[in-house]
């Protein structure tokens, strides 16, 4: 079973491009927290690359923007490559079946909205102190049934 659910923020607008048969395609990142922290209580970020086909990738580059929160549902896609050095890589994208737009527009980077009304979080008990998503706005906490 090959399955991924993602939910992140994007650290850039999404590039669109077509193939030379004029089929869409949109290539984003997702900014992760990882759900653990390291012995000094830091948390790292993980960036996973997604890549988005047909009217939903026309969609996505259109409708989203960097710091846009997203859920993302697709499997994992490897390929390879020859770097500029002519090493032989071996690259890994989420081939995206799903993009849902999590918050609305003007929800984004350059507004001061507050994310947590979505979800009814409350904001003044969340430290944002370290937060990789702070420049964003106000940090979104999701129920982990919020998930199911």
């Amino acid at each position: 079973m090959n399955k991924v659910e993602l939910v992140g923020r994007l650290t850039a607008k999404p590039e669109l491009r077509y193939t030379s048969s004029n089929m869409a395609y949109a290539r984003f990142s997702v900014a992760i927290t990882r759900a653990f922290a390291n012995a000094q209580g830091e948390r790292g970020t993980d960036f996973i690359n997604v890549v988005v086909w047909g009217k939903q990738a026309e969609n996505v580059a259109n409708y989203l923007d960097k710091g846009r929160l997203v859920g993302v549902e697709g499997s994992i896609q490897t390929g390879s490559y020859t770097d500029k050095d002519g090493n032989k890589r071996t690259s890994f994208d989420v081939r995206a079946d799903r993009v849902e737009f999590l918050s609305s527009r003007g929800q984004g980077a350059e507004s001061n909205d507050s994310s947590n009304e979505m979800f009814n979080a409350p904001s003044n008990d969340i430290d944002l102190e370290g937060d990789p998503y702070a420049e964003y706005g106000d940090s979104v906490s999701i129920d982990d049934n919020f998930l199911d």
